[in-house]
């Protein structure tokens, strides 16, 4: 499994199968891993956190947000500080750039990401980039993202059996299959990126 946001263990007890019972292993997998990308498309954004230090090259045009407290520098999420290194240049030479804070205040201690580097002055003009080390993704998986990615995993595992989208019973006859699960998005709806969803 790679970065899914639930585990197999819980997916088989809320299905009711037993942990022994490995025979519908490789296709829970390949419904989790599915439920946790399709997440990621729909927020714009990854819950799982690298586990090493990576590097990301910005171009602060369009990017940045001018306040009375300093220029902010909007990035993808950053889930830890260990190892954050911020560089401003370009591809020939990178200088270390000191003198930022972290955006929005006290996210990681509220279990959430940094979106945005502030500082007083500006983040560079012309061909300058902003070069960032760092862990990104989130600090933990949000509750809220665990519950959706078993929901979604289980309508996915599930979907064999609702060929045409389509499921029935005997007590409540045919009954057609919603595109989106409305469980799903009000879980995932508050984490979703501005312009995406």
């Amino acid at each position: 499994m790679a970065n899914e946001y639930a585990d197999l263990g819980t997916l088989k007890r809320q299905l009711g199968l037993n942990d022994e019972d490995d025979s519908r292993d490789a296709l829970l997998e390949q419904a989790l891993t599915a439920a946790s990308r399709s997440i990621d498309k729909a927020t714009g954004r990854r819950f799982w956190l690298d586990g090493t230090a990576v590097q990301r090259v910005y171009r602060p045009q369009g990017r940045t947000v001018c306040g009375d407290d300093g220029t902010a520098l909007l990035v993808d999420d950053i889930g830890s500080t260990s190892g954050l290194i911020v560089e401003t240049g370009s591809s020939a030479s990178w200088s270390t750039l000191t003198g930022w804070e972290a955006l929005p205040d006290n996210a990681l201690a509220d279990g959430r990401p940094i979106t945005g580097l502030l500082r007083s002055g500006s983040w560079g003009t012309g061909t300058n980039r902003v070069r960032i080390t760092a862990r990104f993704g989130w600090p933990a998986v949000p509750d809220e993202i665990v519950q959706a990615t078993l929901i979604q995993a289980n309508r996915l595992f599930k979907r064999k059996d609702s060929p045409e989208g389509v499921t029935g019973s005997a007590e409540w006859g045919v009954v057609r299959l919603s595109r989106r699960d409305p469980d799903v998005w009000n879980l995932i709806e508050p984490y979703v990126l501005p312009g995406f969803g």
